[in-house]
């Protein structure tokens, strides 16, 4: 939860740094010639850069934890419902690695663990729905949509008007990340602790010989 709350806090950053790219290019234009000071656009540059990068170190140390986390509860789920999984706890770290597949089968890991996770993973779906679940993996699914799409046209861009419309892009992509950010802070909250919860439950029951 740290490091994605890090993540959010680069992506900040990041936005911050796109919106001085912005203003620069934007306001400062004279009969299409760019006209403000050089050390502005290496400043701005090496802004866009130095929270690009901050942000490239805490995405990849938060995707390391968060799979180790990931594979973890799936572990203890199928504790819970040995025989409620459509596939191994090996799932848990691979379906990451998939081509395409990485775009719907660690959904369907993570509502299959929550389901599990649930005081009783056979009640109705409206006890614990999955919409929490949903809602991550939404703003997931859009932020690597806009993200790529954005600094692809950001790469490419060589004119104002073009440097402006990705750095739009980007904004929009950074917003949704954060947005992505919370919603997986408050998925790892809440599922962790359904799991204690039912941990608990689960040690107090009387066994029979």
């Amino acid at each position: 939860m740290i490091l994605l709350l890090l993540v959010a806090v680069a992506d900040i950053a990041s936005i911050m740094a796109t919106l001085n790219m912005r203003r620069l290019v934007a306001g400062v234009l004279d009969d299409g010639f760019v006209a403000f000071p050089e050390a502005d656009a290496e400043f701005a540059d090496a802004l866009m850069a130095a929270t690009s990068f901050a942000s490239i170190v805490f995405v990849l140390a938060t995707i390391v934890v968060f799979i180790i986390w990931f594979h973890r509860v799936r572990c203890n789920a199928g504790v819970f419902a040995t025989d409620w999984f459509t596939n191994g706890t090996g799932m848990a770290v691979g379906s990451w690695f998939i081509p395409i597949g990485n775009l719907w089968i660690p959904r369907r890991v993570a509502v299959e663990t929550w389901t599990a996770s649930r005081a009783d993973h056979l009640a109705p779906s409206r006890h614990e729905p999955t919409t929490l679940v949903n809602a991550w993996w939404t703003a997931w699914l859009i932020t690597i949509c806009l993200g790529r799409v954005a600094s692809r046209l950001y790469d490419r861009a060589e004119t104002a008007d073009e440097i402006v419309s990705a750095a739009d892009l980007l904004v929009a992509a950074g917003v949704t990340n954060i947005v992505a950010a919370v919603l997986a802070i408050l998925f790892v909250r809440r599922l962790t602790h359904m799991q204690h919860t039912k941990a608990l439950a689960l040690s107090q029951t009387p066994r029979t010989v």
